[in-house]
């Protein structure tokens, strides 16, 4: 039975048909052709809150976060933060934006100067936003750092003076300096030992009741999403085609490729059984992407409607939307 519960609280970010295209030129041989890596993507942020976003390598993930901050231009679409779009803003007045929306990066190595200590990476972008004096961004860059688990003395270390976990948690107090509304977390875990990984979820989760913000969390592994979000979007070959909250697509996943993801989780129990499904076939190319419902040529049920039109996006709970004409009555 379909919900008709709606939320009351008003977004933080609100992200309406979203769509990224990428030209591909000629090269080599090979033809030219766009790639369509994001397709009317749409989903609601609330402050204080978790949406993970899962799916394959190559799903789009990603370039949908990147696209959040305009690091990548979306061919169109909405991105509301606090109600203003980030899309129709002239660039030179993005800076006041990505005050309020931030991002920690998958390979913190590679997006810290490694000729700039710490402490003067992080107060940068304090003086980016024109925020306090120097000794006031001295003083808030130690504030950070210790909130992270780091310590006054590593102020003066350079990047390659730290381990994989300690720069990541470098990349998070860079993000969180500024005092965001909402960080877009992209793979931040997914390079880590598992000791560390949980290490960073436990302080994206402490930093986040103190302070309230959002996290967009991106990942590929869909246990770690499980343990910080309190909703999850699920994307396939560019589209959303599942998004609940957690223990309600744990419990009642309805598409067939939330089904077969769910089913790949490791039990942590030997002697329990759990039928595994497989799905047949190779993920399309984004290049040539089938008609229709993307999935249909991997979908155990597939029907002829799902090879000529895609699905609508259908309330089947409370924050519960499925992309799927099984579901259609």
């Amino acid at each position: 039975m379909l919900g008709t519960e709606t939320d009351q609280r008003n977004p933080v970010l609100q992200v309406k048909d979203l769509k990224k295209h990428f030209k591909i030129k000629k090269t080599f041989g090979a033809k030219p052709g766009i790639v369509k890596a994001v397709n009317n993507v749409s989903f609601d942020l609330y402050e204080g809150e978790t949406l993970g976003i899962v799916g394959e390598s190559g799903c789009g993930k990603s370039t949908t976060g990147r696209s959040l901050l305009r690091l990548i231009e979306p061919n169109s679409g909405s991105v509301l933060l606090d109600g203003q779009d980030i899309l129709k803003i002239h660039k030179k007045d993005l800076m006041a934006v990505r005050k309020n929306i931030q991002m920690v990066f998958q390979d913190p190595f590679s997006s810290l100067n490694p000729r700039i200590r710490i402490g003067n990476a992080l107060e940068e972008s304090l003086k980016i936003h024109n925020i306090g004096t120097k000794n006031d961004r001295i003083e808030m860059v130690l504030e950070i750092l210790n909130k992270v688990g780091l310590n006054e003395e590593q102020y003066y270390r350079f990047p390659h003076e730290f381990s994989g976990g300690q720069r990541q948690r470098i990349g998070l107090a860079r993000a969180l300096i500024v005092n965001p509304k909402v960080v877009v977390c992209d793979e931040p875990v997914s390079a880590l030992d598992v000791s560390v990984q949980s290490q960073i979820i436990n302080l994206l989760r402490q930093i986040q009741r103190e302070s309230n913000v959002s996290y967009l969390f991106i990942a590929h592994d869909i246990s770690v999403v499980r343990h910080i979000s309190d909703r999850i979007g699920v994307m396939y070959l560019g589209y959303m085609v599942e998004e609940a909250p957690v223990e309600g697509l744990f419990a009642n996943p309805y598409h067939p490729y939330t089904q077969a993801l769910l089913s790949a989780v490791p039990i942590p129990n030997p002697g329990a059984k759990k039928e595994r499904i497989i799905l047949k076939g190779e993920i399309p190319s984004p290049l040539n992407p089938p008609s229709g419902c993307v999935f249909h040529t991997r979908c155990p049920y597939t029907m002829e409607i799902c090879k000529k039109d895609a699905p609508p996006r259908i309330k089947v709970g409370e924050k519960h939307f499925v992309s799927c004409y099984l579901l259609e009555k």
